[in-house]
């Protein structure tokens, strides 16, 4: 079975129907661009709503990260100054590795 494509002469197009063409062609262009315009401003609309709501949301927990980082700062300033007035701590520190114990038995 073969099949056989049949090709009909090639009609030399009218100026009135490349003028159509052409027509349609910058009409449909416009119509994309405008979809691609209201599109890019819904995005942007909700990204923007999208952070305002959350900044909202989350503005208790940062309030609570600055007490907490403020506490964090105070008290190490005050232990900054108990160890800083001329006393030195010196010692000794001996490891006992648990692996080697038990090794041994």
């Amino acid at each position: 079975m073969q099949i056989k494509f049949v090709s009909l002469p090639a009609q030399p197009r009218s100026p009135l129907r490349k003028l159509l063409a052409l027509v349609v062609t910058i009409v449909l262009a416009i119509v994309a661009l405008m979809f691609s315009a209201v599109l890019l401003a819904v995005v942007l609309a909700f990204a923007v709503f999208g952070g305002i709501y959350l900044w909202w949301k989350t503005r208790t927990l940062r309030k609570l990260m600055r007490e907490v980082a403020s506490a964090h700062a105070m008290r190490r300033d005050a232990f900054a100054r108990d160890t800083s007035e001329g006393e030195v701590v010196e010692g000794e520190v001996i490891r006992v590795d648990g692996s080697r114990a038990t090794a041994r038995r």
